[in-house]
């Protein structure tokens, strides 16, 4: 560049403007393509799997079955074996699974089937699997529905790595029960008695919940403002659907105890249970479901989709997958039928349900009770703010349910607690211990106050 410079020092030049409208040859020239010899085709692969990333993935089919059925080496061995018959002894460790079970093995359509149950090549099965898990319903659930469908040798092990590796069903802890509860009367139809409770604020919106007390069936809505105007026109929307119940059991929100809610249930005829005060665990089986769909939608963050298709997503796997106390889906209770659901096409032209596994098992746990008689000496919880002590004396005025009372703790001051919120005043004089009441029959009183419609 030094010589370059010397050189061009030593002439005489004359410097011009010359308009850039004149320079037009040398500037196509400068934005002519070079030649490449060598094709990068990392950026063409990039785009593609963008592309491809962006577009749902389709269930698994029938004649995907049938075609990797033929390719899978072990597979198609197992396939010749159903067709021209088993050996009488099987070395091959791959092979013996299917051997244990050759006489329930058939053949359908190229599909090699264990009794109902579509047998999946290896190459299909974690997009088998990502199906069943569709919803984040738990290693239970999706045990329970994978034996409706599906199977291949250790499957129920592969579901439980598939949870395990889930962050975010590993994230999601579900709390115990704190107590033991009073047992609701199981009712005799579906939507006789329905649960209702809210959920929220998370996911930037609250959900308003509603179980019903037969099926376990749940509905589901998101609710931006949760006022009891926007709460019966939620309920009025859930009635046309599926009914107007007998019973409503809620808490004492106050959504629950405004006057528009109350003349709501007198005009529709229904009886309005709540809670004890303070005591929301009462309504339980809103509470649970509340804190299952809380887990479900939690563990869903990281997944693709909006809020309204992971609602979806979680309801029809819930509403098809069997309940831990009925042993039955809800939808089958509910409807009396299954849900149809992208699993279906698993199964070569059989569109009827499989019957879950039936258990006679009963969950009775008994619970030491302690109850008041009265006139009897207490003491109550007082929540009023400021209070500087936690305890007041009263007295029990009368037993208002199984485990509520109606407490006097000042001439004309009546208030309604539980069991768990009073104790003898008396320290000598021993607790009454009995264990809890049998299922009441329809019409008696239950745990709950029944709170009467408004005049």
């Amino acid at each position: 560049m030094q010589r370059y410079a010397l050189f061009l020092s030593g002439l005489t030049y004359k410097i011009e403007y010359k308009s850039t409208t004149a320079h037009g040859n040398a500037d196509s020239l400068s934005r002519l393509p070079l030649q490449v010899n060598t094709i990068d085709s990392d950026d063409d692969e990039m785009v593609n799997a963008v592309n491809v990333g962006q577009l749902e993935k389709l269930p698994v089919t029938q004649s995907q079955i049938r075609r990797e059925t033929t390719h899978d080496p072990v597979m198609a061995t197992v396939l010749q074996f159903v067709m021209n018959g088993w050996n009488e002894e099987v070395t091959n460790p791959e092979l013996k699974p299917y051997f244990v079970r050759n006489t329930e093995i058939t053949e359908h359509q190229g599909c090699l089937l264990w009794g109902t149950r579509v047998i999946v090549p290896p190459k299909l099965q974690a997009e088998v699997l990502a199906e069943i898990h569709q919803g984040h319903i738990g290693i239970v659930k999706m045990k329970a529905v994978a034996r409706s469908y599906v199977w291949w040798p250790n499957i129920d092990l592969d579901i439980e790595q598939l949870c395990k590796a889930c962050t975010g069903c590993q994230s999601v802890k579900v709390a115990p029960p704190s107590a033991p509860l009073h047992p609701w009367e199981w009712t005799s139809r579906p939507w006789y008695r329905i649960h209702m409770d809210f959920a929220g604020p998370f996911l930037d919106s609250m959900f308003f919940i509603v179980v019903d007390a037969y099926s376990k069936w749940p509905e589901v809505v998101p609710m931006r403002t949760t006022t009891s105007d926007k709460t019966i026109d939620v309920l009025r929307t859930i009635f046309a659907r599926n009914g107007i119940p007998t019973e409503i059991v809620s808490d004492n929100g106050p959504q629950f105890v405004s006057e528009s809610f109350k003349n709501f249930v007198k005009a529709n005829g229904i009886k309005h249970i709540t809670s004890a005060p303070y005591h929301p665990s009462t309504n339980g089986l809103a509470e649970r479901f509340v804190q299952t769909f809380k887990a479900a939608m939690k563990a869903s963050r990281r997944d693709n989709g909006t809020l309204t298709k992971k609602l979806a997503n979680f309801l029809l796997a819930y509403r098809n997958s069997a309940h831990a106390t009925t042993n039955e889906s809800p939808a089958k209770l509910f409807l009396g039928r299954k849900l149809p659901s992208r699993l279906d096409s698993l199964l070569p032209n059989v569109r009827g349900r499989v019957e879950g596994q039936q258990s006679n098992m009963t969950f009775k746990r008994i619970s030491r009770l302690r109850t008041f008689e009265p006139g009897q000496s207490v003491t109550t919880c007082d929540y009023r703010r400021g209070s500087e002590d936690k305890w007041v004396s009263g007295k029990i005025l009368e037993q208002t349910g199984p485990v509520s009372y109606r407490v006097e703790v000042a001439p004309g001051t009546f208030w309604r607690r539980h069991t768990d919120q009073l104790r003898d005043a008396c320290a000598q004089i021993p607790l009454k211990v009995t264990l809890p009441e049998p299922i009441i029959p329809s019409g008696t009183r239950k745990s709950a106050e029944v709170v009467p419609p408004a005049a």
